[in-house]
């Protein structure tokens, strides 16, 4: 049975990434890229649906243990795990190297202290967990084949148990080291080359190293932020720029529900987001990657603009279902593809214009073609601004006039007049003003509560939404506006979990059903984070602060976070890492920098005996 999902550690190779569980087993991981079929892919199944695990040897039958402590070294995605045995303490340090040939998974193991005795066993199936693969020895090499995949793995230590699946068990003392290489290839292609783990170990620190040591990031959260930071850029799809939102697929926002949807793909909004995120941190190269994966994207038809597309741009994306998976604690089903990716949803060119906003605000030069895409983006608004849309958390349910994206859209013809006032684009700049007062007017006149004093999630509802607490950073109205204030505490008070959080709009009781979807989910993180943001800009700093820290203690031990939390069950839900939430809390972060912290307050009876 798959672990809780904070019980879970991430290495990554800047094209595909692995998830390691508490007890050393890799129970995710596709093959070469983010959204690959898995090879491992115990995590949505059992271990029959494929898993590697290393750690001290069991006796059969006996569950594995789970390690002590882990870490990550330093600034870096190298993982560190340890067990202390009756005999010895073991490590296994797992890590994935930046790919320059074929992908590699290196294990390394070592005695610590005393005498351990250790077990490696890999169980390989392709296609999801469906296939067994066809083992063999070749050269001294284990080679693990099905249909167009091979996986070859290397290693000084006896290969031993029944085919298909390869075993190890050897004793190790103190000092002593044995590595695993796994590597990735096609069937069809030449074995790759042995690799030196020991110096692949070398290099990866050291690039991780080097890369977080760029950060312009100065706050009192830096350890938090860069361990963001580092996880947002795992994400990345180095080879084109594309940014997945999570890497994996059908973790629930449910246990046991149907709130499961494939995230290894890159959508304009996150990846904007996150975009901006690195880049206000001082990472510019990923921001120009990301800018001409969009422009490669969107291609010559801006105005069919999808809100979601493949790491590599690609724009079919069917979603279907994987029946001989039972889903991860029986939350089925298990869903490949995302049939979102057609829906209209206007916020999007908000966030994408903003990113290019932000992009020329930090010295990344507009050419021809970011103004030929931007003038095409605004046209787009200016054509569907006044249209039903399916909304940022992408109902499954009837189109409404939904108010964050009519902001959104205002969001994208605002930073377009931005652009051509400095200078930085061109375009019909009186036309576009007109357009900007527009939007604002109706989504004043027609998307505010007078009686409750708060915007609402659609024109004509009831509901709130928490992406209405975006209002203010993105400057649609001042942070001191009386409407502003009214959101804010209206959304705190009605969309707070009993612990604190923050729901992006209410699914139970009368309100079930709201989004076409059955079940509930947990608090939503990204939201909550937005809540510290919008607590800040409003006055309310000790709050803004005070939530801040208690959302870093939901991180896990390594300093990540899923896209929900569940209250009820006081446990971390859907998709992980979460590009939203690391993001989210790289921007509050950033954020709080600007407002001081407020004195706390003299403990009065502090005061009481000093006074007697």
């Amino acid at each position: 049975m798959a672990g809780r999902i904070e019980d879970y550690a991430l290495i990554g190779d800047l094209q595909t990434a692995a998830m390691v569980g508490l007890d050393g087993s890799v129970e995710w991981l596709c093959l070469p890229r983010f959204d690959s079929d898995a090879v491992c892919a115990a995590l949505l199944g059992n271990a029959d649906n494929g898993t590697w695990r290393i750690g001290p040897a069991t006796s059969s039958g006996q569950a594995p243990p789970t390690a002590a402590r882990r870490v990550y070294r330093g600034d870096s995605l190298v993982l560190e795990s340890e067990w202390d045995t009756p005999t010895g303490t073991l490590r296994v340090t797992d890590f994935m190297p930046p790919r320059e040939g074929a992908p590699r998974l290196v294990r390394i193991v070592e005695a610590v202290t005393g005498t351990v005795v250790v077990a490696s066993a890999l169980c390989l199936r392709f296609g999801y967990g469906q296939i067994v693969p066809w083992t063999e020895t070749v050269n001294g090499r284990t080679r693990l084949v099905a249909g167009p995949d091979a996986v070859w793995l290397d290693t000084e230590s006896e290969i031993s148990g029944e085919l298909p699946d390869p075993f190890s068990q050897f004793t190790l003392d103190a000092g002593q080291r044995v590595a695993f290489t796994m590597s990735w290839q096609p069937s069809h292609a030449c074995a790759p080359e042995r690799i030196k783990t020991g110096e692949a170990l070398e290099t990866t620190e050291t690039f991780w190293t080097d890369w977080a040591a760029h950060c312009t990031y100065a706050g009192p959260y830096r350890d938090a932020v860069v361990r963001s930071l580092i996880t947002l850029k795992a994400l990345t799809y180095a080879p084109t720029g594309g940014i997945v939102a999570a890497p994996t697929t059908s973790l629930p926002e449910d246990i046991g529900g149907t709130r499961n949807w494939d995230y290894r793909y890159t959508w304009l909004r996150d990846a904007a987001i996150v975009m901006s995120s690195l880049l206000r941190a001082g990472y510019r190269e990923e921001a120009r990657d990301w800018r001409n994966w969009l422009l490669r994207a969107v291609a010559g038809d801006p105005e069919n603009l999808q809100i979601m597309y493949g790491i590599a741009g690609e724009r079919q994306l069917p979603e279907s279902e994987l029946e001989w998976l039972c889903g991860y604690e029986g939350s089925a089903p298990v869903r490949i593809g995302n049939a979102a990716a057609g829906q209209r949803q206007l916020d999007v060119y908000g966030e994408v214009v903003e990113a290019l906003h932000v992009a020329a605000l930090h010295g990344l030069e507009c050419d021809e073609n970011i103004n030929r895409l931007l003038a095409a983006l605004i046209e787009s608004v200016e054509a569907q601004w006044t249209l039903p849309d399916e909304g940022i958390w992408e109902v499954r349910d009837r189109r409404r006039h939904f108010v964050h994206s009519k902001v959104m859209a205002w969001v994208a013809v605002d930073r377009a007049v931005q652009m051509v006032e400095a200078r930085r684009a061109d375009g019909p700049v009186e036309r576009w003003r007109r357009l900007r007062a527009a939007i604002h007017r109706d989504v004043c006149e027609r998307g505010f509560d007078t009686g409750r004093n708060t915007f609402t999630q659609s024109y004509g509802s009831v509901e709130l939404d928490a992406a209405l607490l975006l209002i203010p950073q993105v400057g649609f109205l001042p942070p001191d506006d009386k409407r502003v204030i009214g959101t804010v505490e209206a959304i705190q008070r009605e969309l707070s979990t009993a612990d604190g959080f923050l729901l992006r709009y209410p699914t139970a009781g009368a309100h079930a059903g709201v989004d076409g979807l059955t079940g509930d989910e947990g608090a939503f993180l990204i939201c909550c984070f937005w809540l510290v943001d919008a607590l800040a800009e409003i006055g309310r700093t000790g709050e803004a602060y005070e939530l801040f820290e208690r959302l870093l203690a939901l991180r896990n031990d390594v300093g990540l976070l899923a896209e929900e939390w569940d209250s009820r069950r006081q446990r971390m839900v859907g998709n992980f890492p979460q590009a939203f939430s690391h993001s989210g809390l790289v921007g509050a972060a950033q954020t709080l920098i600007r407002y001081s912290r407020p004195a706390e307050p003299p403990d009065e009876a502090l005061v009481e005996e000093a006074a007697a």
